[in-house]
């Protein structure tokens, strides 16, 4: 991701600068709360940092608890930025070791959210730069599709393989994007642990929001 102004970038830190509170962890449809705000949707394989780009968009360690174990949360977590926009932090997907009842639970869970969410703005799709787009992530995004929810790729853990083959994935992505109807045409590329691309990301996200005064 590219070309954010300095009045961009600064709009996205100031807000992410702000108050970012745990609403609740829901385990069924119903458990979703209520909410007038734009919603913001991680979702991605197991392990694939969604927590941990969670912490790195608001500058804290643990306000979503990252975990070296794939499959470890099973639950919709929402968290209220400043009161202009929602976080959601979907259970992960991809995970073939948990027990079955557990992945067809949260497999379900999820789609209910996605099928009855209308101010959900956009879903970022987390892909793992070392890996790219696998068929569990194609699974999604056709879903995704046929649910007309506009989502975004960005590829995590950018600071792990060289920026050649970080650049190459992202071409990829971008060009199986593009036969998406309800993709993002942007790659986003970040890392969690050095900061690429989170101020662009934050910039970026920042224009979904209430405007500030509105909340």
């Amino acid at each position: 991701m590219s070309g954010a102004s300095e009045a961009e970038l600064e709009a996205g830190r100031k807000l992410f600068a702000q108050r970012c509170d745990f609403v609740m962890a829901g385990v069924r449809p119903e458990d979703v709360p209520a909410s007038a705000q734009p919603e913001i949707a991680f979702a991605g394989r197991s392990n694939v940092g969604k927590s941990s780009l969670v912490n790195a968009l608001t500058g804290r360690r643990t306000l979503a608890r990252a975990s070296n174990t794939p499959g470890r949360t099973r639950q919709l977590i929402f968290f209220d930025l400043a009161g202009r926009l929602m976080l959601a932090d979907l259970p992960g997907y991809g995970y073939a070791k948990a027990p079955k009842q557990d992945i067809a639970l949260w497999t379900g869970l999820t789609r209910a959210y996605l099928k009855g969410r209308p101010q959900l703005r956009r879903v970022l799709l987390l892909i793992d730069s070392r890996h790219g787009i696998k068929d569990s992530d194609r699974e999604v995004m056709r879903a995704l599709d046929k649910a007309a929810v506009s989502y975004q790729v960005v590829l995590t853990k950018a600071d792990k393989p060289r920026p050649a083959e970080v650049e190459a994935c992202a071409a990829a992505a971008a060009q199986e994007l593009a036969r998406h109807v309800a993709a993002h045409p942007t790659v986003a590329v970040t890392s969690a642990e050095t900061g690429i691309g989170i101020a662009e990301l934050r910039a970026e996200l920042a224009t979904l929001a209430l405007p500030a005064g509105a909340e």
